[in-house]
Parts: C-alpha cells; sequence; structure tokens
C-alpha cells in the first residue's frame, strides 16, 4: 500500500492550500500531477527545491509526476509575487536550460525505468508555439472573463501601485496560458492535479477553472500548494548576501552549497530537514530530540546539510565539503588541500585576507615573500620569533625555518600559498 501523499505534505509541513476533493482523488487512483518551473537560468536553485520534493514525494507515493518547463510563459514571465516585469528569453536559451534542468531533475525524478508513474519533463512551448493568436482567443480565451482575471491577488497587487508601470497585457495574460498548461496535460496526459507554490494559487485555479469550462463542470482537476519557505526571521529563503544558492556545482561550489545548511538556525533545521530531505518521520523526531538534548553539537544542522548535499551532488562532494569545512578549524593536511579544486579552495577562504604576488619572487626566502612581496607579517623580527614558536604554517605544515626557500613545488593548484599565523588567521597569496 502507497503513502498517503496528502498526509506525507502535511506532516512534512509542505501543504498550504489545497482543493476540496484532492486527497479523494490520490486515495482513489494513480494521479498523473504537475508541477511548473520557468527555465529563467541553466540550473535551478534551493528556492526549487520545495517544489522538486514535492514530486520526488508524489512518485514516492505511487503517483506520476510531470515536470513542465515553462519554455512559452519563461518568454513572458509571470507577475505573481514580483513587483517587475522579467526579461524575456529566445528559444536557443531556453532549451539549453531545459536540458540543463532536465540533468538536475533526474537526481530526484525516475525517468528512466518502465514504471506506469515514471516521470516525464514537459515545455509548455511545444505546445503553444503553433498556436496562433486568434486560435487562443477564440478557444481559450472566450472561457474566462476579464472579471474572474482581475480578482486575482497577483493581478490586484501589481495594479494597485507595486509596480510604477502597472501591469502588462504580456503578464496579464500570464495566468490563462498556465491555465491552458493544465488544460492541455489534462487532455493529452489525462493530468488532474496541478502543484505549486502558494503565490501560484490564483493561476492553479484559472486553470481548474479553464477546464471545467471547456470540457463541463464534473470534470476531475484540482490544485495543491505548498508554503512560501522563509528563514525563522521571517526573510526569504534561498539569498544570501552573494545571491542565490544554485544547485549547478559551476554556480555554488558543493562545499558553500553545504555551508549554507549547516549553518542555518536551530529553528529553521527543524523544519528544513522535513521539507528538504525524504527522511521519515521516525528519523527526524528521533534527530530533533537528539538535537534538543545538545543543541551546540548541532546534530540536525550536520545531518541536513549531510542529505541535501548528497542528494544534489554527491556522497564524494560531501566528504570533500566536510574535509574542507575542517580546514579551517586547525585539521587538514597539506594532501587534503591539494585534492580540492580552485573553486573549493577559493570558496573555503573567501572572507581571508588575500594577496597576489609576483611569480618573479619564487626561489626567494619565506620571510621576505611574507613581508615584503605580501605583508602577512609586519616585520621580519615578528615572524622570525612565530616561526621559532612554531606558530606559522604554509600549506597547513609548520614551517620549520623563517628563512625557507619557497618554490614553484610549494604551489596549490599550481598558483596559490596558504599561510596561517597562530591558530586561526589564514592568508591565502596567489601567484601571478
Amino acid at each position: 500500500m502507497n503513502k498517503n501523499f496528502v498526509e506525507e505534505l502535511k506532516w512534512r509541513g509542505m501543504l498550504s492550500q489545497i482543493m476540496p476533493g484532492t486527497e479523494e482523488l490520490l486515495q482513489k487512483e494513480m494521479v498523473t500531477a504537475y508541477l511548473g518551473t520557468d527555465p529563467t537560468a541553466d540550473s535551478l536553485h534551493i528556492g526549487h527545491l520545495c517544489g522538486i520534493m514535492m514530486l520526488s514525494h508524489l512518485q514516492r507515493c505511487g503517483h506520476k509526476p510531470l515536470a513542465l518547463v515553462g519554455g512559452a510563459t519563461g518568454m513572458i514571465g509571470d507577475p505573481s509575487g514580483k513587483s517587475a516585469e522579467r526579461n524575456l528569453l529566445d528559444e536557443e536559451t531556453l532549451r539549453h536550460n531545459q536540458e540543463c534542468i532536465k540533468k538536475q531533475l533526474a537526481k530526484f525524478l525516475d525517468f528512466e525505468s518502465d514504471a506506469p508513474n515514471k516521470a516525464e519533463l514537459v515545455n509548455n512551448y511545444d505546445w503553444m508555439k503553433g498556436m496562433t493568436f486568434l486560435d487562443f482567443a477564440r478557444n481559450i480565451g472566450k472561457h474566462i472573463t476579464v472579471n474572474y482575471m482581475m480578482a486575482k491577488e497577483s493581478v490586484q497587487q501589481r495594479l494597485n501601485g507595486e509596480a510604477r508601470d502597472g501591469l502588462s497585457f504580456t503578464e496579464f495574460t500570464y495566468q490563462l496560458l498556465q491555465g491552458y498548461d493544465f488544460l492541455h496535460l489534462y487532455q493529452t496526459k489525462g493530468c488532474k492535479l496541478q502543484m505549486g507554490g502558494n503565490d501560484q494559487w490564483g493561476n492553479m485555479t484559472t486553470g481548474t477553472e479553464l477546464i471545467r469550462r471547456t470540457l463541463g463542470i464534473e470534470t476531475e482537476a484540482y490544485a495543491l500548494t505548498c508554503p512560501l519557505i522563509t528563514k525563522a526571521d521571517g526573510k526569504k529563503f534561498g539569498k544570501t548576501e552573494s545571491g542565490n544558492i544554485w544547485l549547478d556545482p559551476k554556480r555554488t561550489t558543493p562545499y558553500k552549497f553545504y555551508q549554507f545548511w549547516l549553518n542555518v538556525s536551530d529553528d529553521d533545521a527543524e523544519r528544513y530537514i522535513k521539507i528538504f530531505t525524504d527522511l521519515d518521520k521516525e528519523t527526524i523526531d528521533t534527530l530533533v530530540e537528539e538535537h534538543k538534548q545538545d543543541p551546540g553539537r548541532r546534530v540536525l544542522q550536520k545531518r541536513l546539510a549531510q542529505e541535501v548535499t548528497v542528494m544534489v551532488h554527491s556522497e564524494e562532494d560531501y566528504n570533500t565539503a566536510v574535509e574542507a569545512s575542517n580546514i579551517l578549524f586547525g585539521k587538514g593536511t597539506k594532501e587534503t588541500l591539494q585534492k580540492f579544486d580552485e573553486d573549493t579552495l577559493l570558496s573555503i577562504f573567501e572572507g581571508v585576507p588575500h594577496f597576489d604576488i609576483n611569480k618573479d619572487a619564487l626561489g626567494q626566502p619565506a620571510v621576505d615573500i611574507f613581508t615584503q612581496s605580501a605583508p602577512v607579517f609586519a616585520s621580519k623580527g615578528e615572524m622570525r620569533k612565530l616561526v621559532q614558536g612554531g606558530g606559522v604554517s604554509l600549506n597547513k605544515e609548520k614551517l620549520q625555518a623563517f628563512d625557507t626557500v619557497i618554490t614553484a613545488e610549494d604551489l596549490i593548484d599550481g598558483k596559490y600559498l596558504l599561510v596561517q599565523k597562530g591558530k586561526k588567521n589564514y592568508y591565502l597569496l596567489t601567484v601571478k
């Protein structure tokens, strides 16, 4: 017997709004459901993760997920939850983004098996590109009144002064286009359920309304949403000062990704481990209890960071991220340092002082390089004293003599020197 999907979402804190009759339908048959993402970049970010996990739980509960990439709607932009119009993308960019997104989704969903509920990726550009404006106006537009569309909260917010320029006709049509997606998938794939974030509720109910007005009042079409994930302080989840946390390792290194989850607050960790992992209720309850006994050990954060990093990247990336995290706490060796690629190395030492030195400096004693080429030490005397007391390391190895000659052999990744003064003061030197 498959798990009850709605119950699964409820205890995980992933259910916000649901249409009457949805749960009964899910208990009665294998349901095909879709969730849409606009391919505005060639990678998803953690703001998309709640939706992806909904699709993953849906498949695990025996239902069939459709991941919709909004190639057509991505060309327009959705007014929901935004105060400005989105940049429009060309087809080539959209197709590239679609392929990249599918690769990322394949880590969460089964696209390849012969199971009746295997996942599918669909792109609304495929059924919209051949439709003329006249077709759309005649076949779709006639079913929904402007009054109905105007009443939506997302439209009202934009019209009542949040955006200086109001709402373009292009964006106004977005809910009809999204509504048509649902109608099309209902007719071609037997899709009866649409899922999404809370800000999509207006667009989703337009979809169910369009299906009923087109195909008859008895037609089974439903919608459910997950809450918009926020941090305990009420701020938007997934954004950092440096921008989005991406799933693509080239945009956000696995180390940085791991660090994001490791550093969430206790309250957030308790919520997020339910939403962003597939751990069962019993395991999570045990972890929460263990965490409460000794919050200082950060049991929840560590397990959350492990689960999500392994799921999005790999076990190997997770192990590397842990090793990288240990570096700053005095653990790790030269061999460990040499394992990291350049992006990871720069991520680890993002906040430490950086100096550029000329490669002509190689072949000189350490004391000259670290006082003149790069002012790690205020004077040669200071450095001499610290080296004698065993307080200076180069690339995680104690510097035995202050006048040790530094050569190209010492470079990490062929261009970096990591100097440590005392226990906690790091300096990264780049040889150019």
